[in-house]
């Protein structure tokens, strides 16, 4: 895979290239509230003749509205954090937040776009910004250069301006456009939205139309009770993914709809994943859902926006979470209602150093060089007091993401079995810990989950290991690059819960794959329906995935047998085990690596990143003599 940027064979194969981060062929689009966007795409700004064609043709409203909110069709969260502060800091880092910034995500659809031609078009990308998508935006762009609120991902609005039960799949759906003021809509309607609006004494000066005074505060003047943002089918529309050809790449809403939780218990997705406690059914908040001005609204039900899950991130942190105190938009004057320093300033800001700590600016000699953005040692230290916020919701969220792995995966403790060859045999039981799904579920053929085993004597020698990593950062399976090109053996005892995916040959038969791209002579490769329906022969057209996660209620047993000649003799041995969960393999980064990434990251060090964030899910530890 990266073997082109190991130092040797006894040395990690990956490097650290933190250089190509400032490294950018990429013009800033200048975003501002009174840029607007033509029919090419093109930003433009209101003219005279806007105006005289408003007052000459008052029959064609509808086009004259369409213009006027063509300045700020969708707004950011960062404006609803304004008066939902806790909201906001629970979306800030959650998955939902970080959907389109991921660069790996971006790497892979790009890839299997150039894979196919370009045929999938936004197939994927609309499920990570439904705002970009709205915006025609292109497909292909760094995400520095998109719409702040593209760069949101799932952000309030895509959940929160949908007016319709649409109904449909793949993250087809409309978000209502228009300022601040639009509706918004939720579970309970607006029971205190009427009351804050009426007591401007209490709350302070509102207002429900943009009025351009500084001193009353925006606020959306309606919030219209949606039923269907409480159930699981809202939820559905992006979290199963089921292509024209009968390939399911997600089935976690499917999984869902067969459960006991859905069937029996009663329980949404929002009951677990939105609750006190994820991963579990524990209720919700009972509190203000909002702060306007300097006081709190009457308590409430309130929702956890945090939505932990198995992914996390791997991009500078003074990009995410997100965050009004750090991230100023390209364009945008410097001010005290502006964040700290751009997106592209931000990725020359060196944390790993100790930029902005005071043993790092001991050490600063005229001669050290910065660039021009970080050249001021007091901007320096206020740049690490927003790291240090950010470093700390990013340990929560990963607490949090370990506590609803525990919950989801059940690990037994170590029991010895009989070795017929005097060896050394144990086990151990993996459980699905859930009522709604499989574990894992979603992505499960990227999720990669496994048992790191090792064997000790009692001097600390290994006398056997299985769930260890190669160079690159593989588990030793049939994907490792090292044991395909045979300088590693495969790990035959190796315990993982990684779907796979299986593409159809051009003349029968099936292949294992990285990417769901069936391999065929034909140099045209499309995504696109069949002449003929998959239902008629029962089974997908071109790929399909063999699941090996854990069904609901199921269980699997993991058995390890160490060889009598691989025995020292000095025991008593020692046996930790492990469960690890891993958001993608490294092999994948290697695979979608033509396509690029984002930020100026290099494919070795996103892989080294991947590997550096993984979960530690269970441990276990057992003695026999």
């Amino acid at each position: 895979m990266f073997r082109g940027m190991s130092r040797g064979r006894g040395e990690h194969a990956l490097t650290v290239e933190w250089a190509a981060c400032v490294r950018w062929a990429f013009v800033a689009l200048a975003l501002s509230s009174s840029t607007a966007w033509g029919a090419d795409g093109a930003p433009r700004t209101p003219s005279d003749s806007d105006a005289e064609e408003a007052e000459t043709s008052p029959a064609d409203s509808f086009r004259m509205h369409a213009r006027l909110l063509a300045a700020d069709p969708y707004p950011s969260a960062k404006q609803c954090g304004q008066c939902h502060p806790k909201h906001y800091r629970e979306w800030s880092v959650s998955a939902h937040a970080y959907a389109q910034l991921s660069p790996v995500f971006n790497a892979m659809q790009n890839a299997v776009r150039k894979l196919t031609n370009g045929t999938m078009g936004d197939f994927c990308i609309r499920c990570h910004t439904p705002v970009g998508m709205a915006l025609n935006e292109p497909i292909n762009i760094s995400q520095l250069d998109r719409h702040p609120t593209s760069r949101e991902g799932v952000t309030c609005i895509v959940c929160h301006r949908v007016d319709q039960a649409w109904g449909r799949g793949a993250g087809r759906r409309r978000i209502v456009p228009g300022d601040l003021s639009q509706p918004v809509y939720g579970p309970t309607g607006a029971p205190n939205l009427q009351t804050v609006l009426s007591d401007p004494d209490t709350y302070g000066p509102l207002t429900t139309e943009p009025d351009g005074q500084p001193r009353r505060r925006l606020v959306h003047g309606q919030a219209v009770r949606f039923f269907q943002i409480t159930t699981s089918a809202f939820c559905g529309t992006c979290h199963d993914v089921f292509s024209p050809t009968g390939f399911r790449l997600e089935d976690a809403f499917s999984e869902y709809k067969s459960s006991p939780a859905a069937r029996e218990q009663g329980l949404s997705c929002q009951d677990c994943h939105m609750s006190k406690d994820p991963g579990l059914p524990a209720g919700y908040y009972f509190e203000p859902v909002a702060r306007v001005g300097n006081r709190d609204t009457p308590p409430r039900k309130r929702t956890n926006h945090m939505i932990v899950g198995p992914d996390y991130s791997i991009v500078h942190p003074g990009l995410f979470p997100h965050n009004p105190l750090a991230v100023r938009e390209e364009g945008a004057p410097p001010g005290p209602d502006q964040g700290l320093a751009t997106p592209r300033e931000w990725l020359q800001f060196d944390f790993a150093a100790g930029w902005g700590t005071d043993a790092f600016e001991r050490s600063v000699t005229p001669q050290t060089n910065f660039p021009p953005a970080w050249a001021s040692a007091a901007r320096r230290y206020r740049a690490r007091e927003i790291l240090e916020q950010q470093f700390a919701l990013l340990n929560e969220y990963h607490r949090k993401a370990t506590r609803l792995l525990a919950i989801g995966y059940r690990l037994s403790e170590i029991e010895r079995i009989p070795a017929s060859d005097g060896g050394l045999a144990f086990r151990l039981r993996v459980a699905n810990g859930t009522t709604g799904h499989g574990t894992p579920t979603g992505f499960d053929a990227e999720r990669l989950v496994y048992l790191h085993v090792i064997v000790r004597d009692r001097h600390g020698r290994i006398v056997f290991q299985s769930g260890d990593l190669d160079p690159n950062g593989d588990v030793r399976d049939a994907h490792s690059f090292y044991v395909h090109n045979g300088e590693l053996p495969e790990d035959r005892q190796l315990f993982s819960l990684q779907t796979r995916f299986l593409t159809r040959n051009i003349r029968g038969g099936e292949r294992e794959q990285i990417l769901p791209i069936a391999v065929s002579l034909d140099p045209l490769p499309f995504v696109r329906p069949e002449t003929r329906p998959f239902t008629v022969l029962g089974r997908p057209i071109a790929a399909r995935k063999h699941k090996h996660n854990i069904e609901v209620g199921g269980a699997r047993w993991a058995e390890y047998h160490v060889p009598a000649h691989r025995l020292t003799g000095d025991g008593p041995y020692t046996v930790d085990v492990a469960l690890k969960a891993q958001t993608v393999p490294v092999n994948l980064i290697h695979r979608i690596s033509f396509a690029g990434f984002d930020y100026g990251l290099s494919a070795a060090e996103v892989a080294r990143r991947i590997v550096a964030g993984k979960y530690i899910v269970h441990t276990r530890r057992a003695v026999f003599e």
